[in-house]
């Protein structure tokens, strides 16, 4: 969740730098920010004042800077989501210890935080903040008094519960003491000068080499080397970096006002790309799902509506029963899962905590593991057995879109393979990037741009679909809420007359969607049940319909008509977004990248 950006080399703004780093990172969500630095002297490189140098603050970093701090070559910052203690300057990271000298930053939870403080305490440390965080620094202080600065790290984590990454480093050598467990942790290698980001993506403008940090791992890191070892048995490991593939030009917005409409944007093209380059590993997967003895979909949020998509992909085109869970719920109930089960895991960043962890449960259990994730070499991408790379670039909206679609476009091929049609599944794909292509046109933006005029003044709406369209209302209904603030609910339309109907009065706005499939007919009655209670239909469809007060054309893409209408959905959450001036880019209390439970 948390944002980690880090810096040695040679350069003598590495304020700067880190500042840019953290920018990069905003997407991931925060609410406050950080810089420290270790100021160099007059001398050749060399450290001035035996000191570290902070700067905090709360809110967004916008057009903020840091100018006041010295010239410098080595130094780190963070952007701090709140778990303990409000969302103040001090509450925000770097932390320090009691003389300064020593500087930590660190994303997670340390869940026997307030033992380890009152001990800290009693030795006379004095604590400025109400984080789990400070007493990280201050038990690296207490053990340096003794054994070697890394080893007073390697022996802080170890004294740590619950899942954390930290770096630390102090004013006696520039290098940072780096060690993981849960949160993501990444090394950058540049030339005479190396690099440390919690995600990939923040490096992508210095170098594309790169070595994710495994669990239970320490580097220490300078501007000339990185050395990793395992803190356990403290046994060195190889280092073998990796090539990202990404463009740096996918990091930039461009002539769009926000990433998310570029995002958006950007989602016909890519949906092409999965149709004409990802058969062989859609045929692939199909086969390890042909072979398993019971496959389950998992993910959280976006990635569990997609995750339950597939059921219906899977049984109405390969003829296949395929589970779906919410991966925070799968652990509650994998008792059945043995050594012919397989698990595929759906993420944007391969790090969600909660979708992590029902890997590893289902992993103990003995079932394979298959991921379709979108970033190489994240933790997910490396425990799976099996992995499918949805190749849709850095994403940086926090609310997910076009890794949602690549997904989801995976799903449709991967459904088709498993059925022996794979050349059907990408026509599909074919026809769904046109669909959508069209639905971004001017004329058809402007009607949605008009719908959200209409719209923002609610309170509450109503999402309803049946089938394939199930899922779709139910991400609809999530991009409403999480960028415009607005109650939106997605309902299975059979489930109106069992509850819901009660809240439907005049104006409230029910968006329906029914595209021309088996489920057309009844996603209409439902449409009508809300009608005559007063409820403003607002119908998504191929073609109109009497019961439609606005109506959103979407062409026929068979199967694939699930990609334009959630981009429907996409649109007008941001729509909504902009109408009531909000930032769709950053939706309050939210995270891209969720690593705690």
């Amino acid at each position: 969740m948390c944002g980690i950006f880090a810096y040695a080399g040679n350069r003598s703004d590495a304020s700067q730098l880190i500042l840019h780093g953290l920018k990069l990172l905003e997407y991931r969500g925060y609410d406050s920010w950080g810089v420290a630095v270790i100021p160099r002297g007059k001398g050749e490189g060399k450290r001035g004042k035996n000191e570290i140098v902070v700067k905090k603050r709360i809110g967004k970093i916008g057009d903020a800077n840091v100018n006041e701090l010295p010239s410098s070559s080595f130094g780190f910052g963070h952007t701090r989501w709140a778990t303990h203690g409000g969302v103040t300057n001090v509450n925000a990271h770097p932390h320090l210890d009691c003389f300064n000298t020593i500087a930590v930053i660190h994303n997670g939870i340390v869940e026997n935080y307030e033992q380890l403080k009152k001990n800290l305490i009693k030795n006379g440390h004095k604590f400025q903040s109400e984080t789990d965080s400070e007493i990280i620094a201050h038990l690296i202080e207490e053990y340096s008094k003794n054994i070697p600065f890394p080893k007073a790290v390697q022996k802080t984590f170890n004294s740590l519960e619950g899942l954390n990454a930290i770096i630390a480093i102090n004013t006696k050598e520039e290098q940072f003491c780096a060690v993981k467990n849960g949160s993501p942790l990444v090394i950058g290698f540049g030339k005479n000068e190396n690099f440390l980001a919690s995600d990939a993506a923040a490096l992508l403008p210095y170098t594309k080499q790169v070595y994710f940090l495994e669990d239970n791992q320490m580097a220490i890191v300078n501007k000339d080397k990185a050395d990793v070892f395992d803190v356990a048995t403290n046994r060195s490991v190889l280092i073998k970096p990796i090539t990202l593939e990404w463009d740096i030009k996918q990091s930039h917005k461009g002539n769009y006002p926000y990433f998310m409409l570029k995002e958006i944007h950007e989602q016909p093209d890519i949906i092409l790309e999965i149709a004409n380059s990802r058969l062989n590993e859609a045929m692939k997967m199909a086969e390890v799902i042909k072979k398993s003895h019971g496959a389950y979909l998992v993910g959280c949020g976006s990635a569990a509506y997609v995750a339950n998509s597939g059921v219906y992909l899977f049984s109405k085109v390969a003829k296949r029963h395929v589970n779906f869970a919410v991966a925070s719920e799968f652990s509650y109930h994998l008792d059945f899962l043995n050594d012919k089960s397989l698990v595929i895991a759906l993420s944007q960043s391969g790090e969600t905590m909660d979708t992590l962890e029902a890997v590893k449960r289902a992993k103990v259990k003995g079932a394979k593991i298959g991921a379709i994730v979108n970033v190489l070499g994240s933790t997910l991408y490396r425990i799976a057995d099996y992995k499918l790379l949805i190749g849709a670039g850095p994403e940086k909206g926090v609310a997910s879109t076009k890794a949602l679609i690549g997904k989801l476009s995976h799903l449709i091929l991967i459904a088709y393979s498993l059925a022996g049609k794979g050349n059907q599944g990408k026509e599909v794909l074919i026809k769904a990037a046109a669909s959508s292509k069209k639905l971004l046109q001017s004329t058809n933006i402007n009607n949605i741009k008009k719908l959200a005029k209409l719209l923002k003044t609610k309170s509450h709406m109503f999402v309803i679909g049946r089938g394939l369209s199930y899922p779709t209302s139910l991400e609809t209904a999530l991009k409403i809420k999480e960028i415009s603030y607005i109650h939106a609910e997605g309902l299975a339309a059979g489930e109106l007359k069992h509850g819901p109907l009660a809240l439907i009065e005049k104006g409230t706005p029910c968006i329906v969607f029914a595209p021309q499939d088996e489920t057309h007919g009844a996603n209409l009655a439902g449409a009508m049940e809300m009608k005559a209670r007063g409820g403003y239909i607002i119908g998504i469809s191929n073609k109109s319909h009497e019961v439609f007060d606005y109506y959103i054309q979407v062409n026929d893409a068979l199967e694939g008509t699930i990609i334009p209408n959630i981009i429907v959905g996409q649109l007008l959450g941001y729509y909504l977004s902009v109408e009531k001036d909000l930032d769709p880019d950053k939706p309050r209390n939210l995270a891209k990248s969720v690593t705690v439970k």
